[in-house]
């Protein structure tokens, strides 16, 4: 029987240090670290995430501003508001939350955050330079990821990592990671030929595709650690990749849907912002 990795818990400890910067900078007449989310249409579920970054930002100390912006707003009226952001030296870090609604041109508007305030890690200049190896803003998903992984106590380096799915934002960018903690990396996707055998071959298992109870116990190897990133709603539950309670029997480690990469994300996203005031990346 494995152990269950506590997102929320691991998540706390970061949040703890957020919470001492913030305070070291009142202490010292500082300005507090500030972000500044712009969120544009209605969909329900993105509104509930912006609205909790915004309540846990408040809660650290962190100041967050939310634009909501009505879907039938005009393109150029975006990019307006994210070059007067963008030229706001009280704001330290823009987040666009996505996807956008249709009709809105995503990769034109990301293109407009300036680089020193992308803390998503999504412009052009920011994934060049990551996957580069150079200073940049890490997305902040694949950053939660990493540290639950190094919240086992594994030692990724020269591990067998496996990737279901091969999203910039999730998929290719925690690959990256593992190769940087020089594991051996294969990144699967829905033209991958015997996939629960790939899978079953790994000592990290990474499933980011958001197909519910997709990864039961036979594409898991004895004490692998499994990381599931799948997020999907099904009759009113949010529902992993992942079965948890079959995969747990047979892994060292899994992460649960609820409470396990999602907790990690918003900390991260404001981890980053603090990195951003502080210099440390730009």
């Amino acid at each position: 029987m494995g152990t269950k990795i506590d997102g929320k818990l691991i998540a706390e400890k970061f949040r703890e240090e957020i919470k001492a910067f913030v305070l070291a900078q009142k202490e010292e007449g500082k300005s507090s670290p500030k972000l500044s989310v712009i969120f544009i249409g209605n969909d329900g579920g993105s509104l509930y995430y912006v609205k909790n970054t915004q309540k846990l930002a408040n809660s650290l100390g962190v100041e967050c501003d939310v634009h909501i912006i009505k879907e039938d707003a005009s393109e150029d009226s975006v990019i307006d508001l994210i070059e007067k952001l963008n030229l706001d030296k009280e704001v330290n870090g823009i987040m666009l939350q996505i996807p956008l609604p249709q009709k809105f041109n995503e990769g034109k508007i990301i293109s407009k955050i300036d680089y020193k305030k992308d803390v998503d890690g999504l412009t052009h200049t920011n994934i060049g330079r990551f996957f580069s190896g150079e200073k940049s803003y890490v997305p902040c998903t694949p950053k939660g990821i990493i540290e639950l992984i190094k919240s086992t106590g594994l030692d990724i380096a020269g591990k067998r990592a496996v990737v279901i799915g091969r999203s910039n934002i999730v998929g290719k960018p925690v690959a990256q990671l593992l190769l940087n903690e020089n594991a051996t990396v294969t990144i699967c996707h829905s033209k991958t030929k015997d996939l629960k055998k790939v899978c079953s071959e790994a000592d990290i298992l990474i499933s980011a595709i958001g197909r519910p109870n997709f990864v039961n116990k036979e594409f898991v190897k004895e004490g692998a650690i499994v990381i599931d990133v799948g997020t999907t709603m099904v009759e009113g539950k949010l529902k992993g990749d992942v079965i948890f309670e079959e995969v747990i029997e047979k892994a060292s480690f899994v992460t649960p849907v609820p409470g396990g990469v999602g907790a990690m994300t918003t900390t991260m996203l404001l981890k980053n912002t603090c990195e951003a005031l502080k210099g440390n990346v730009y």
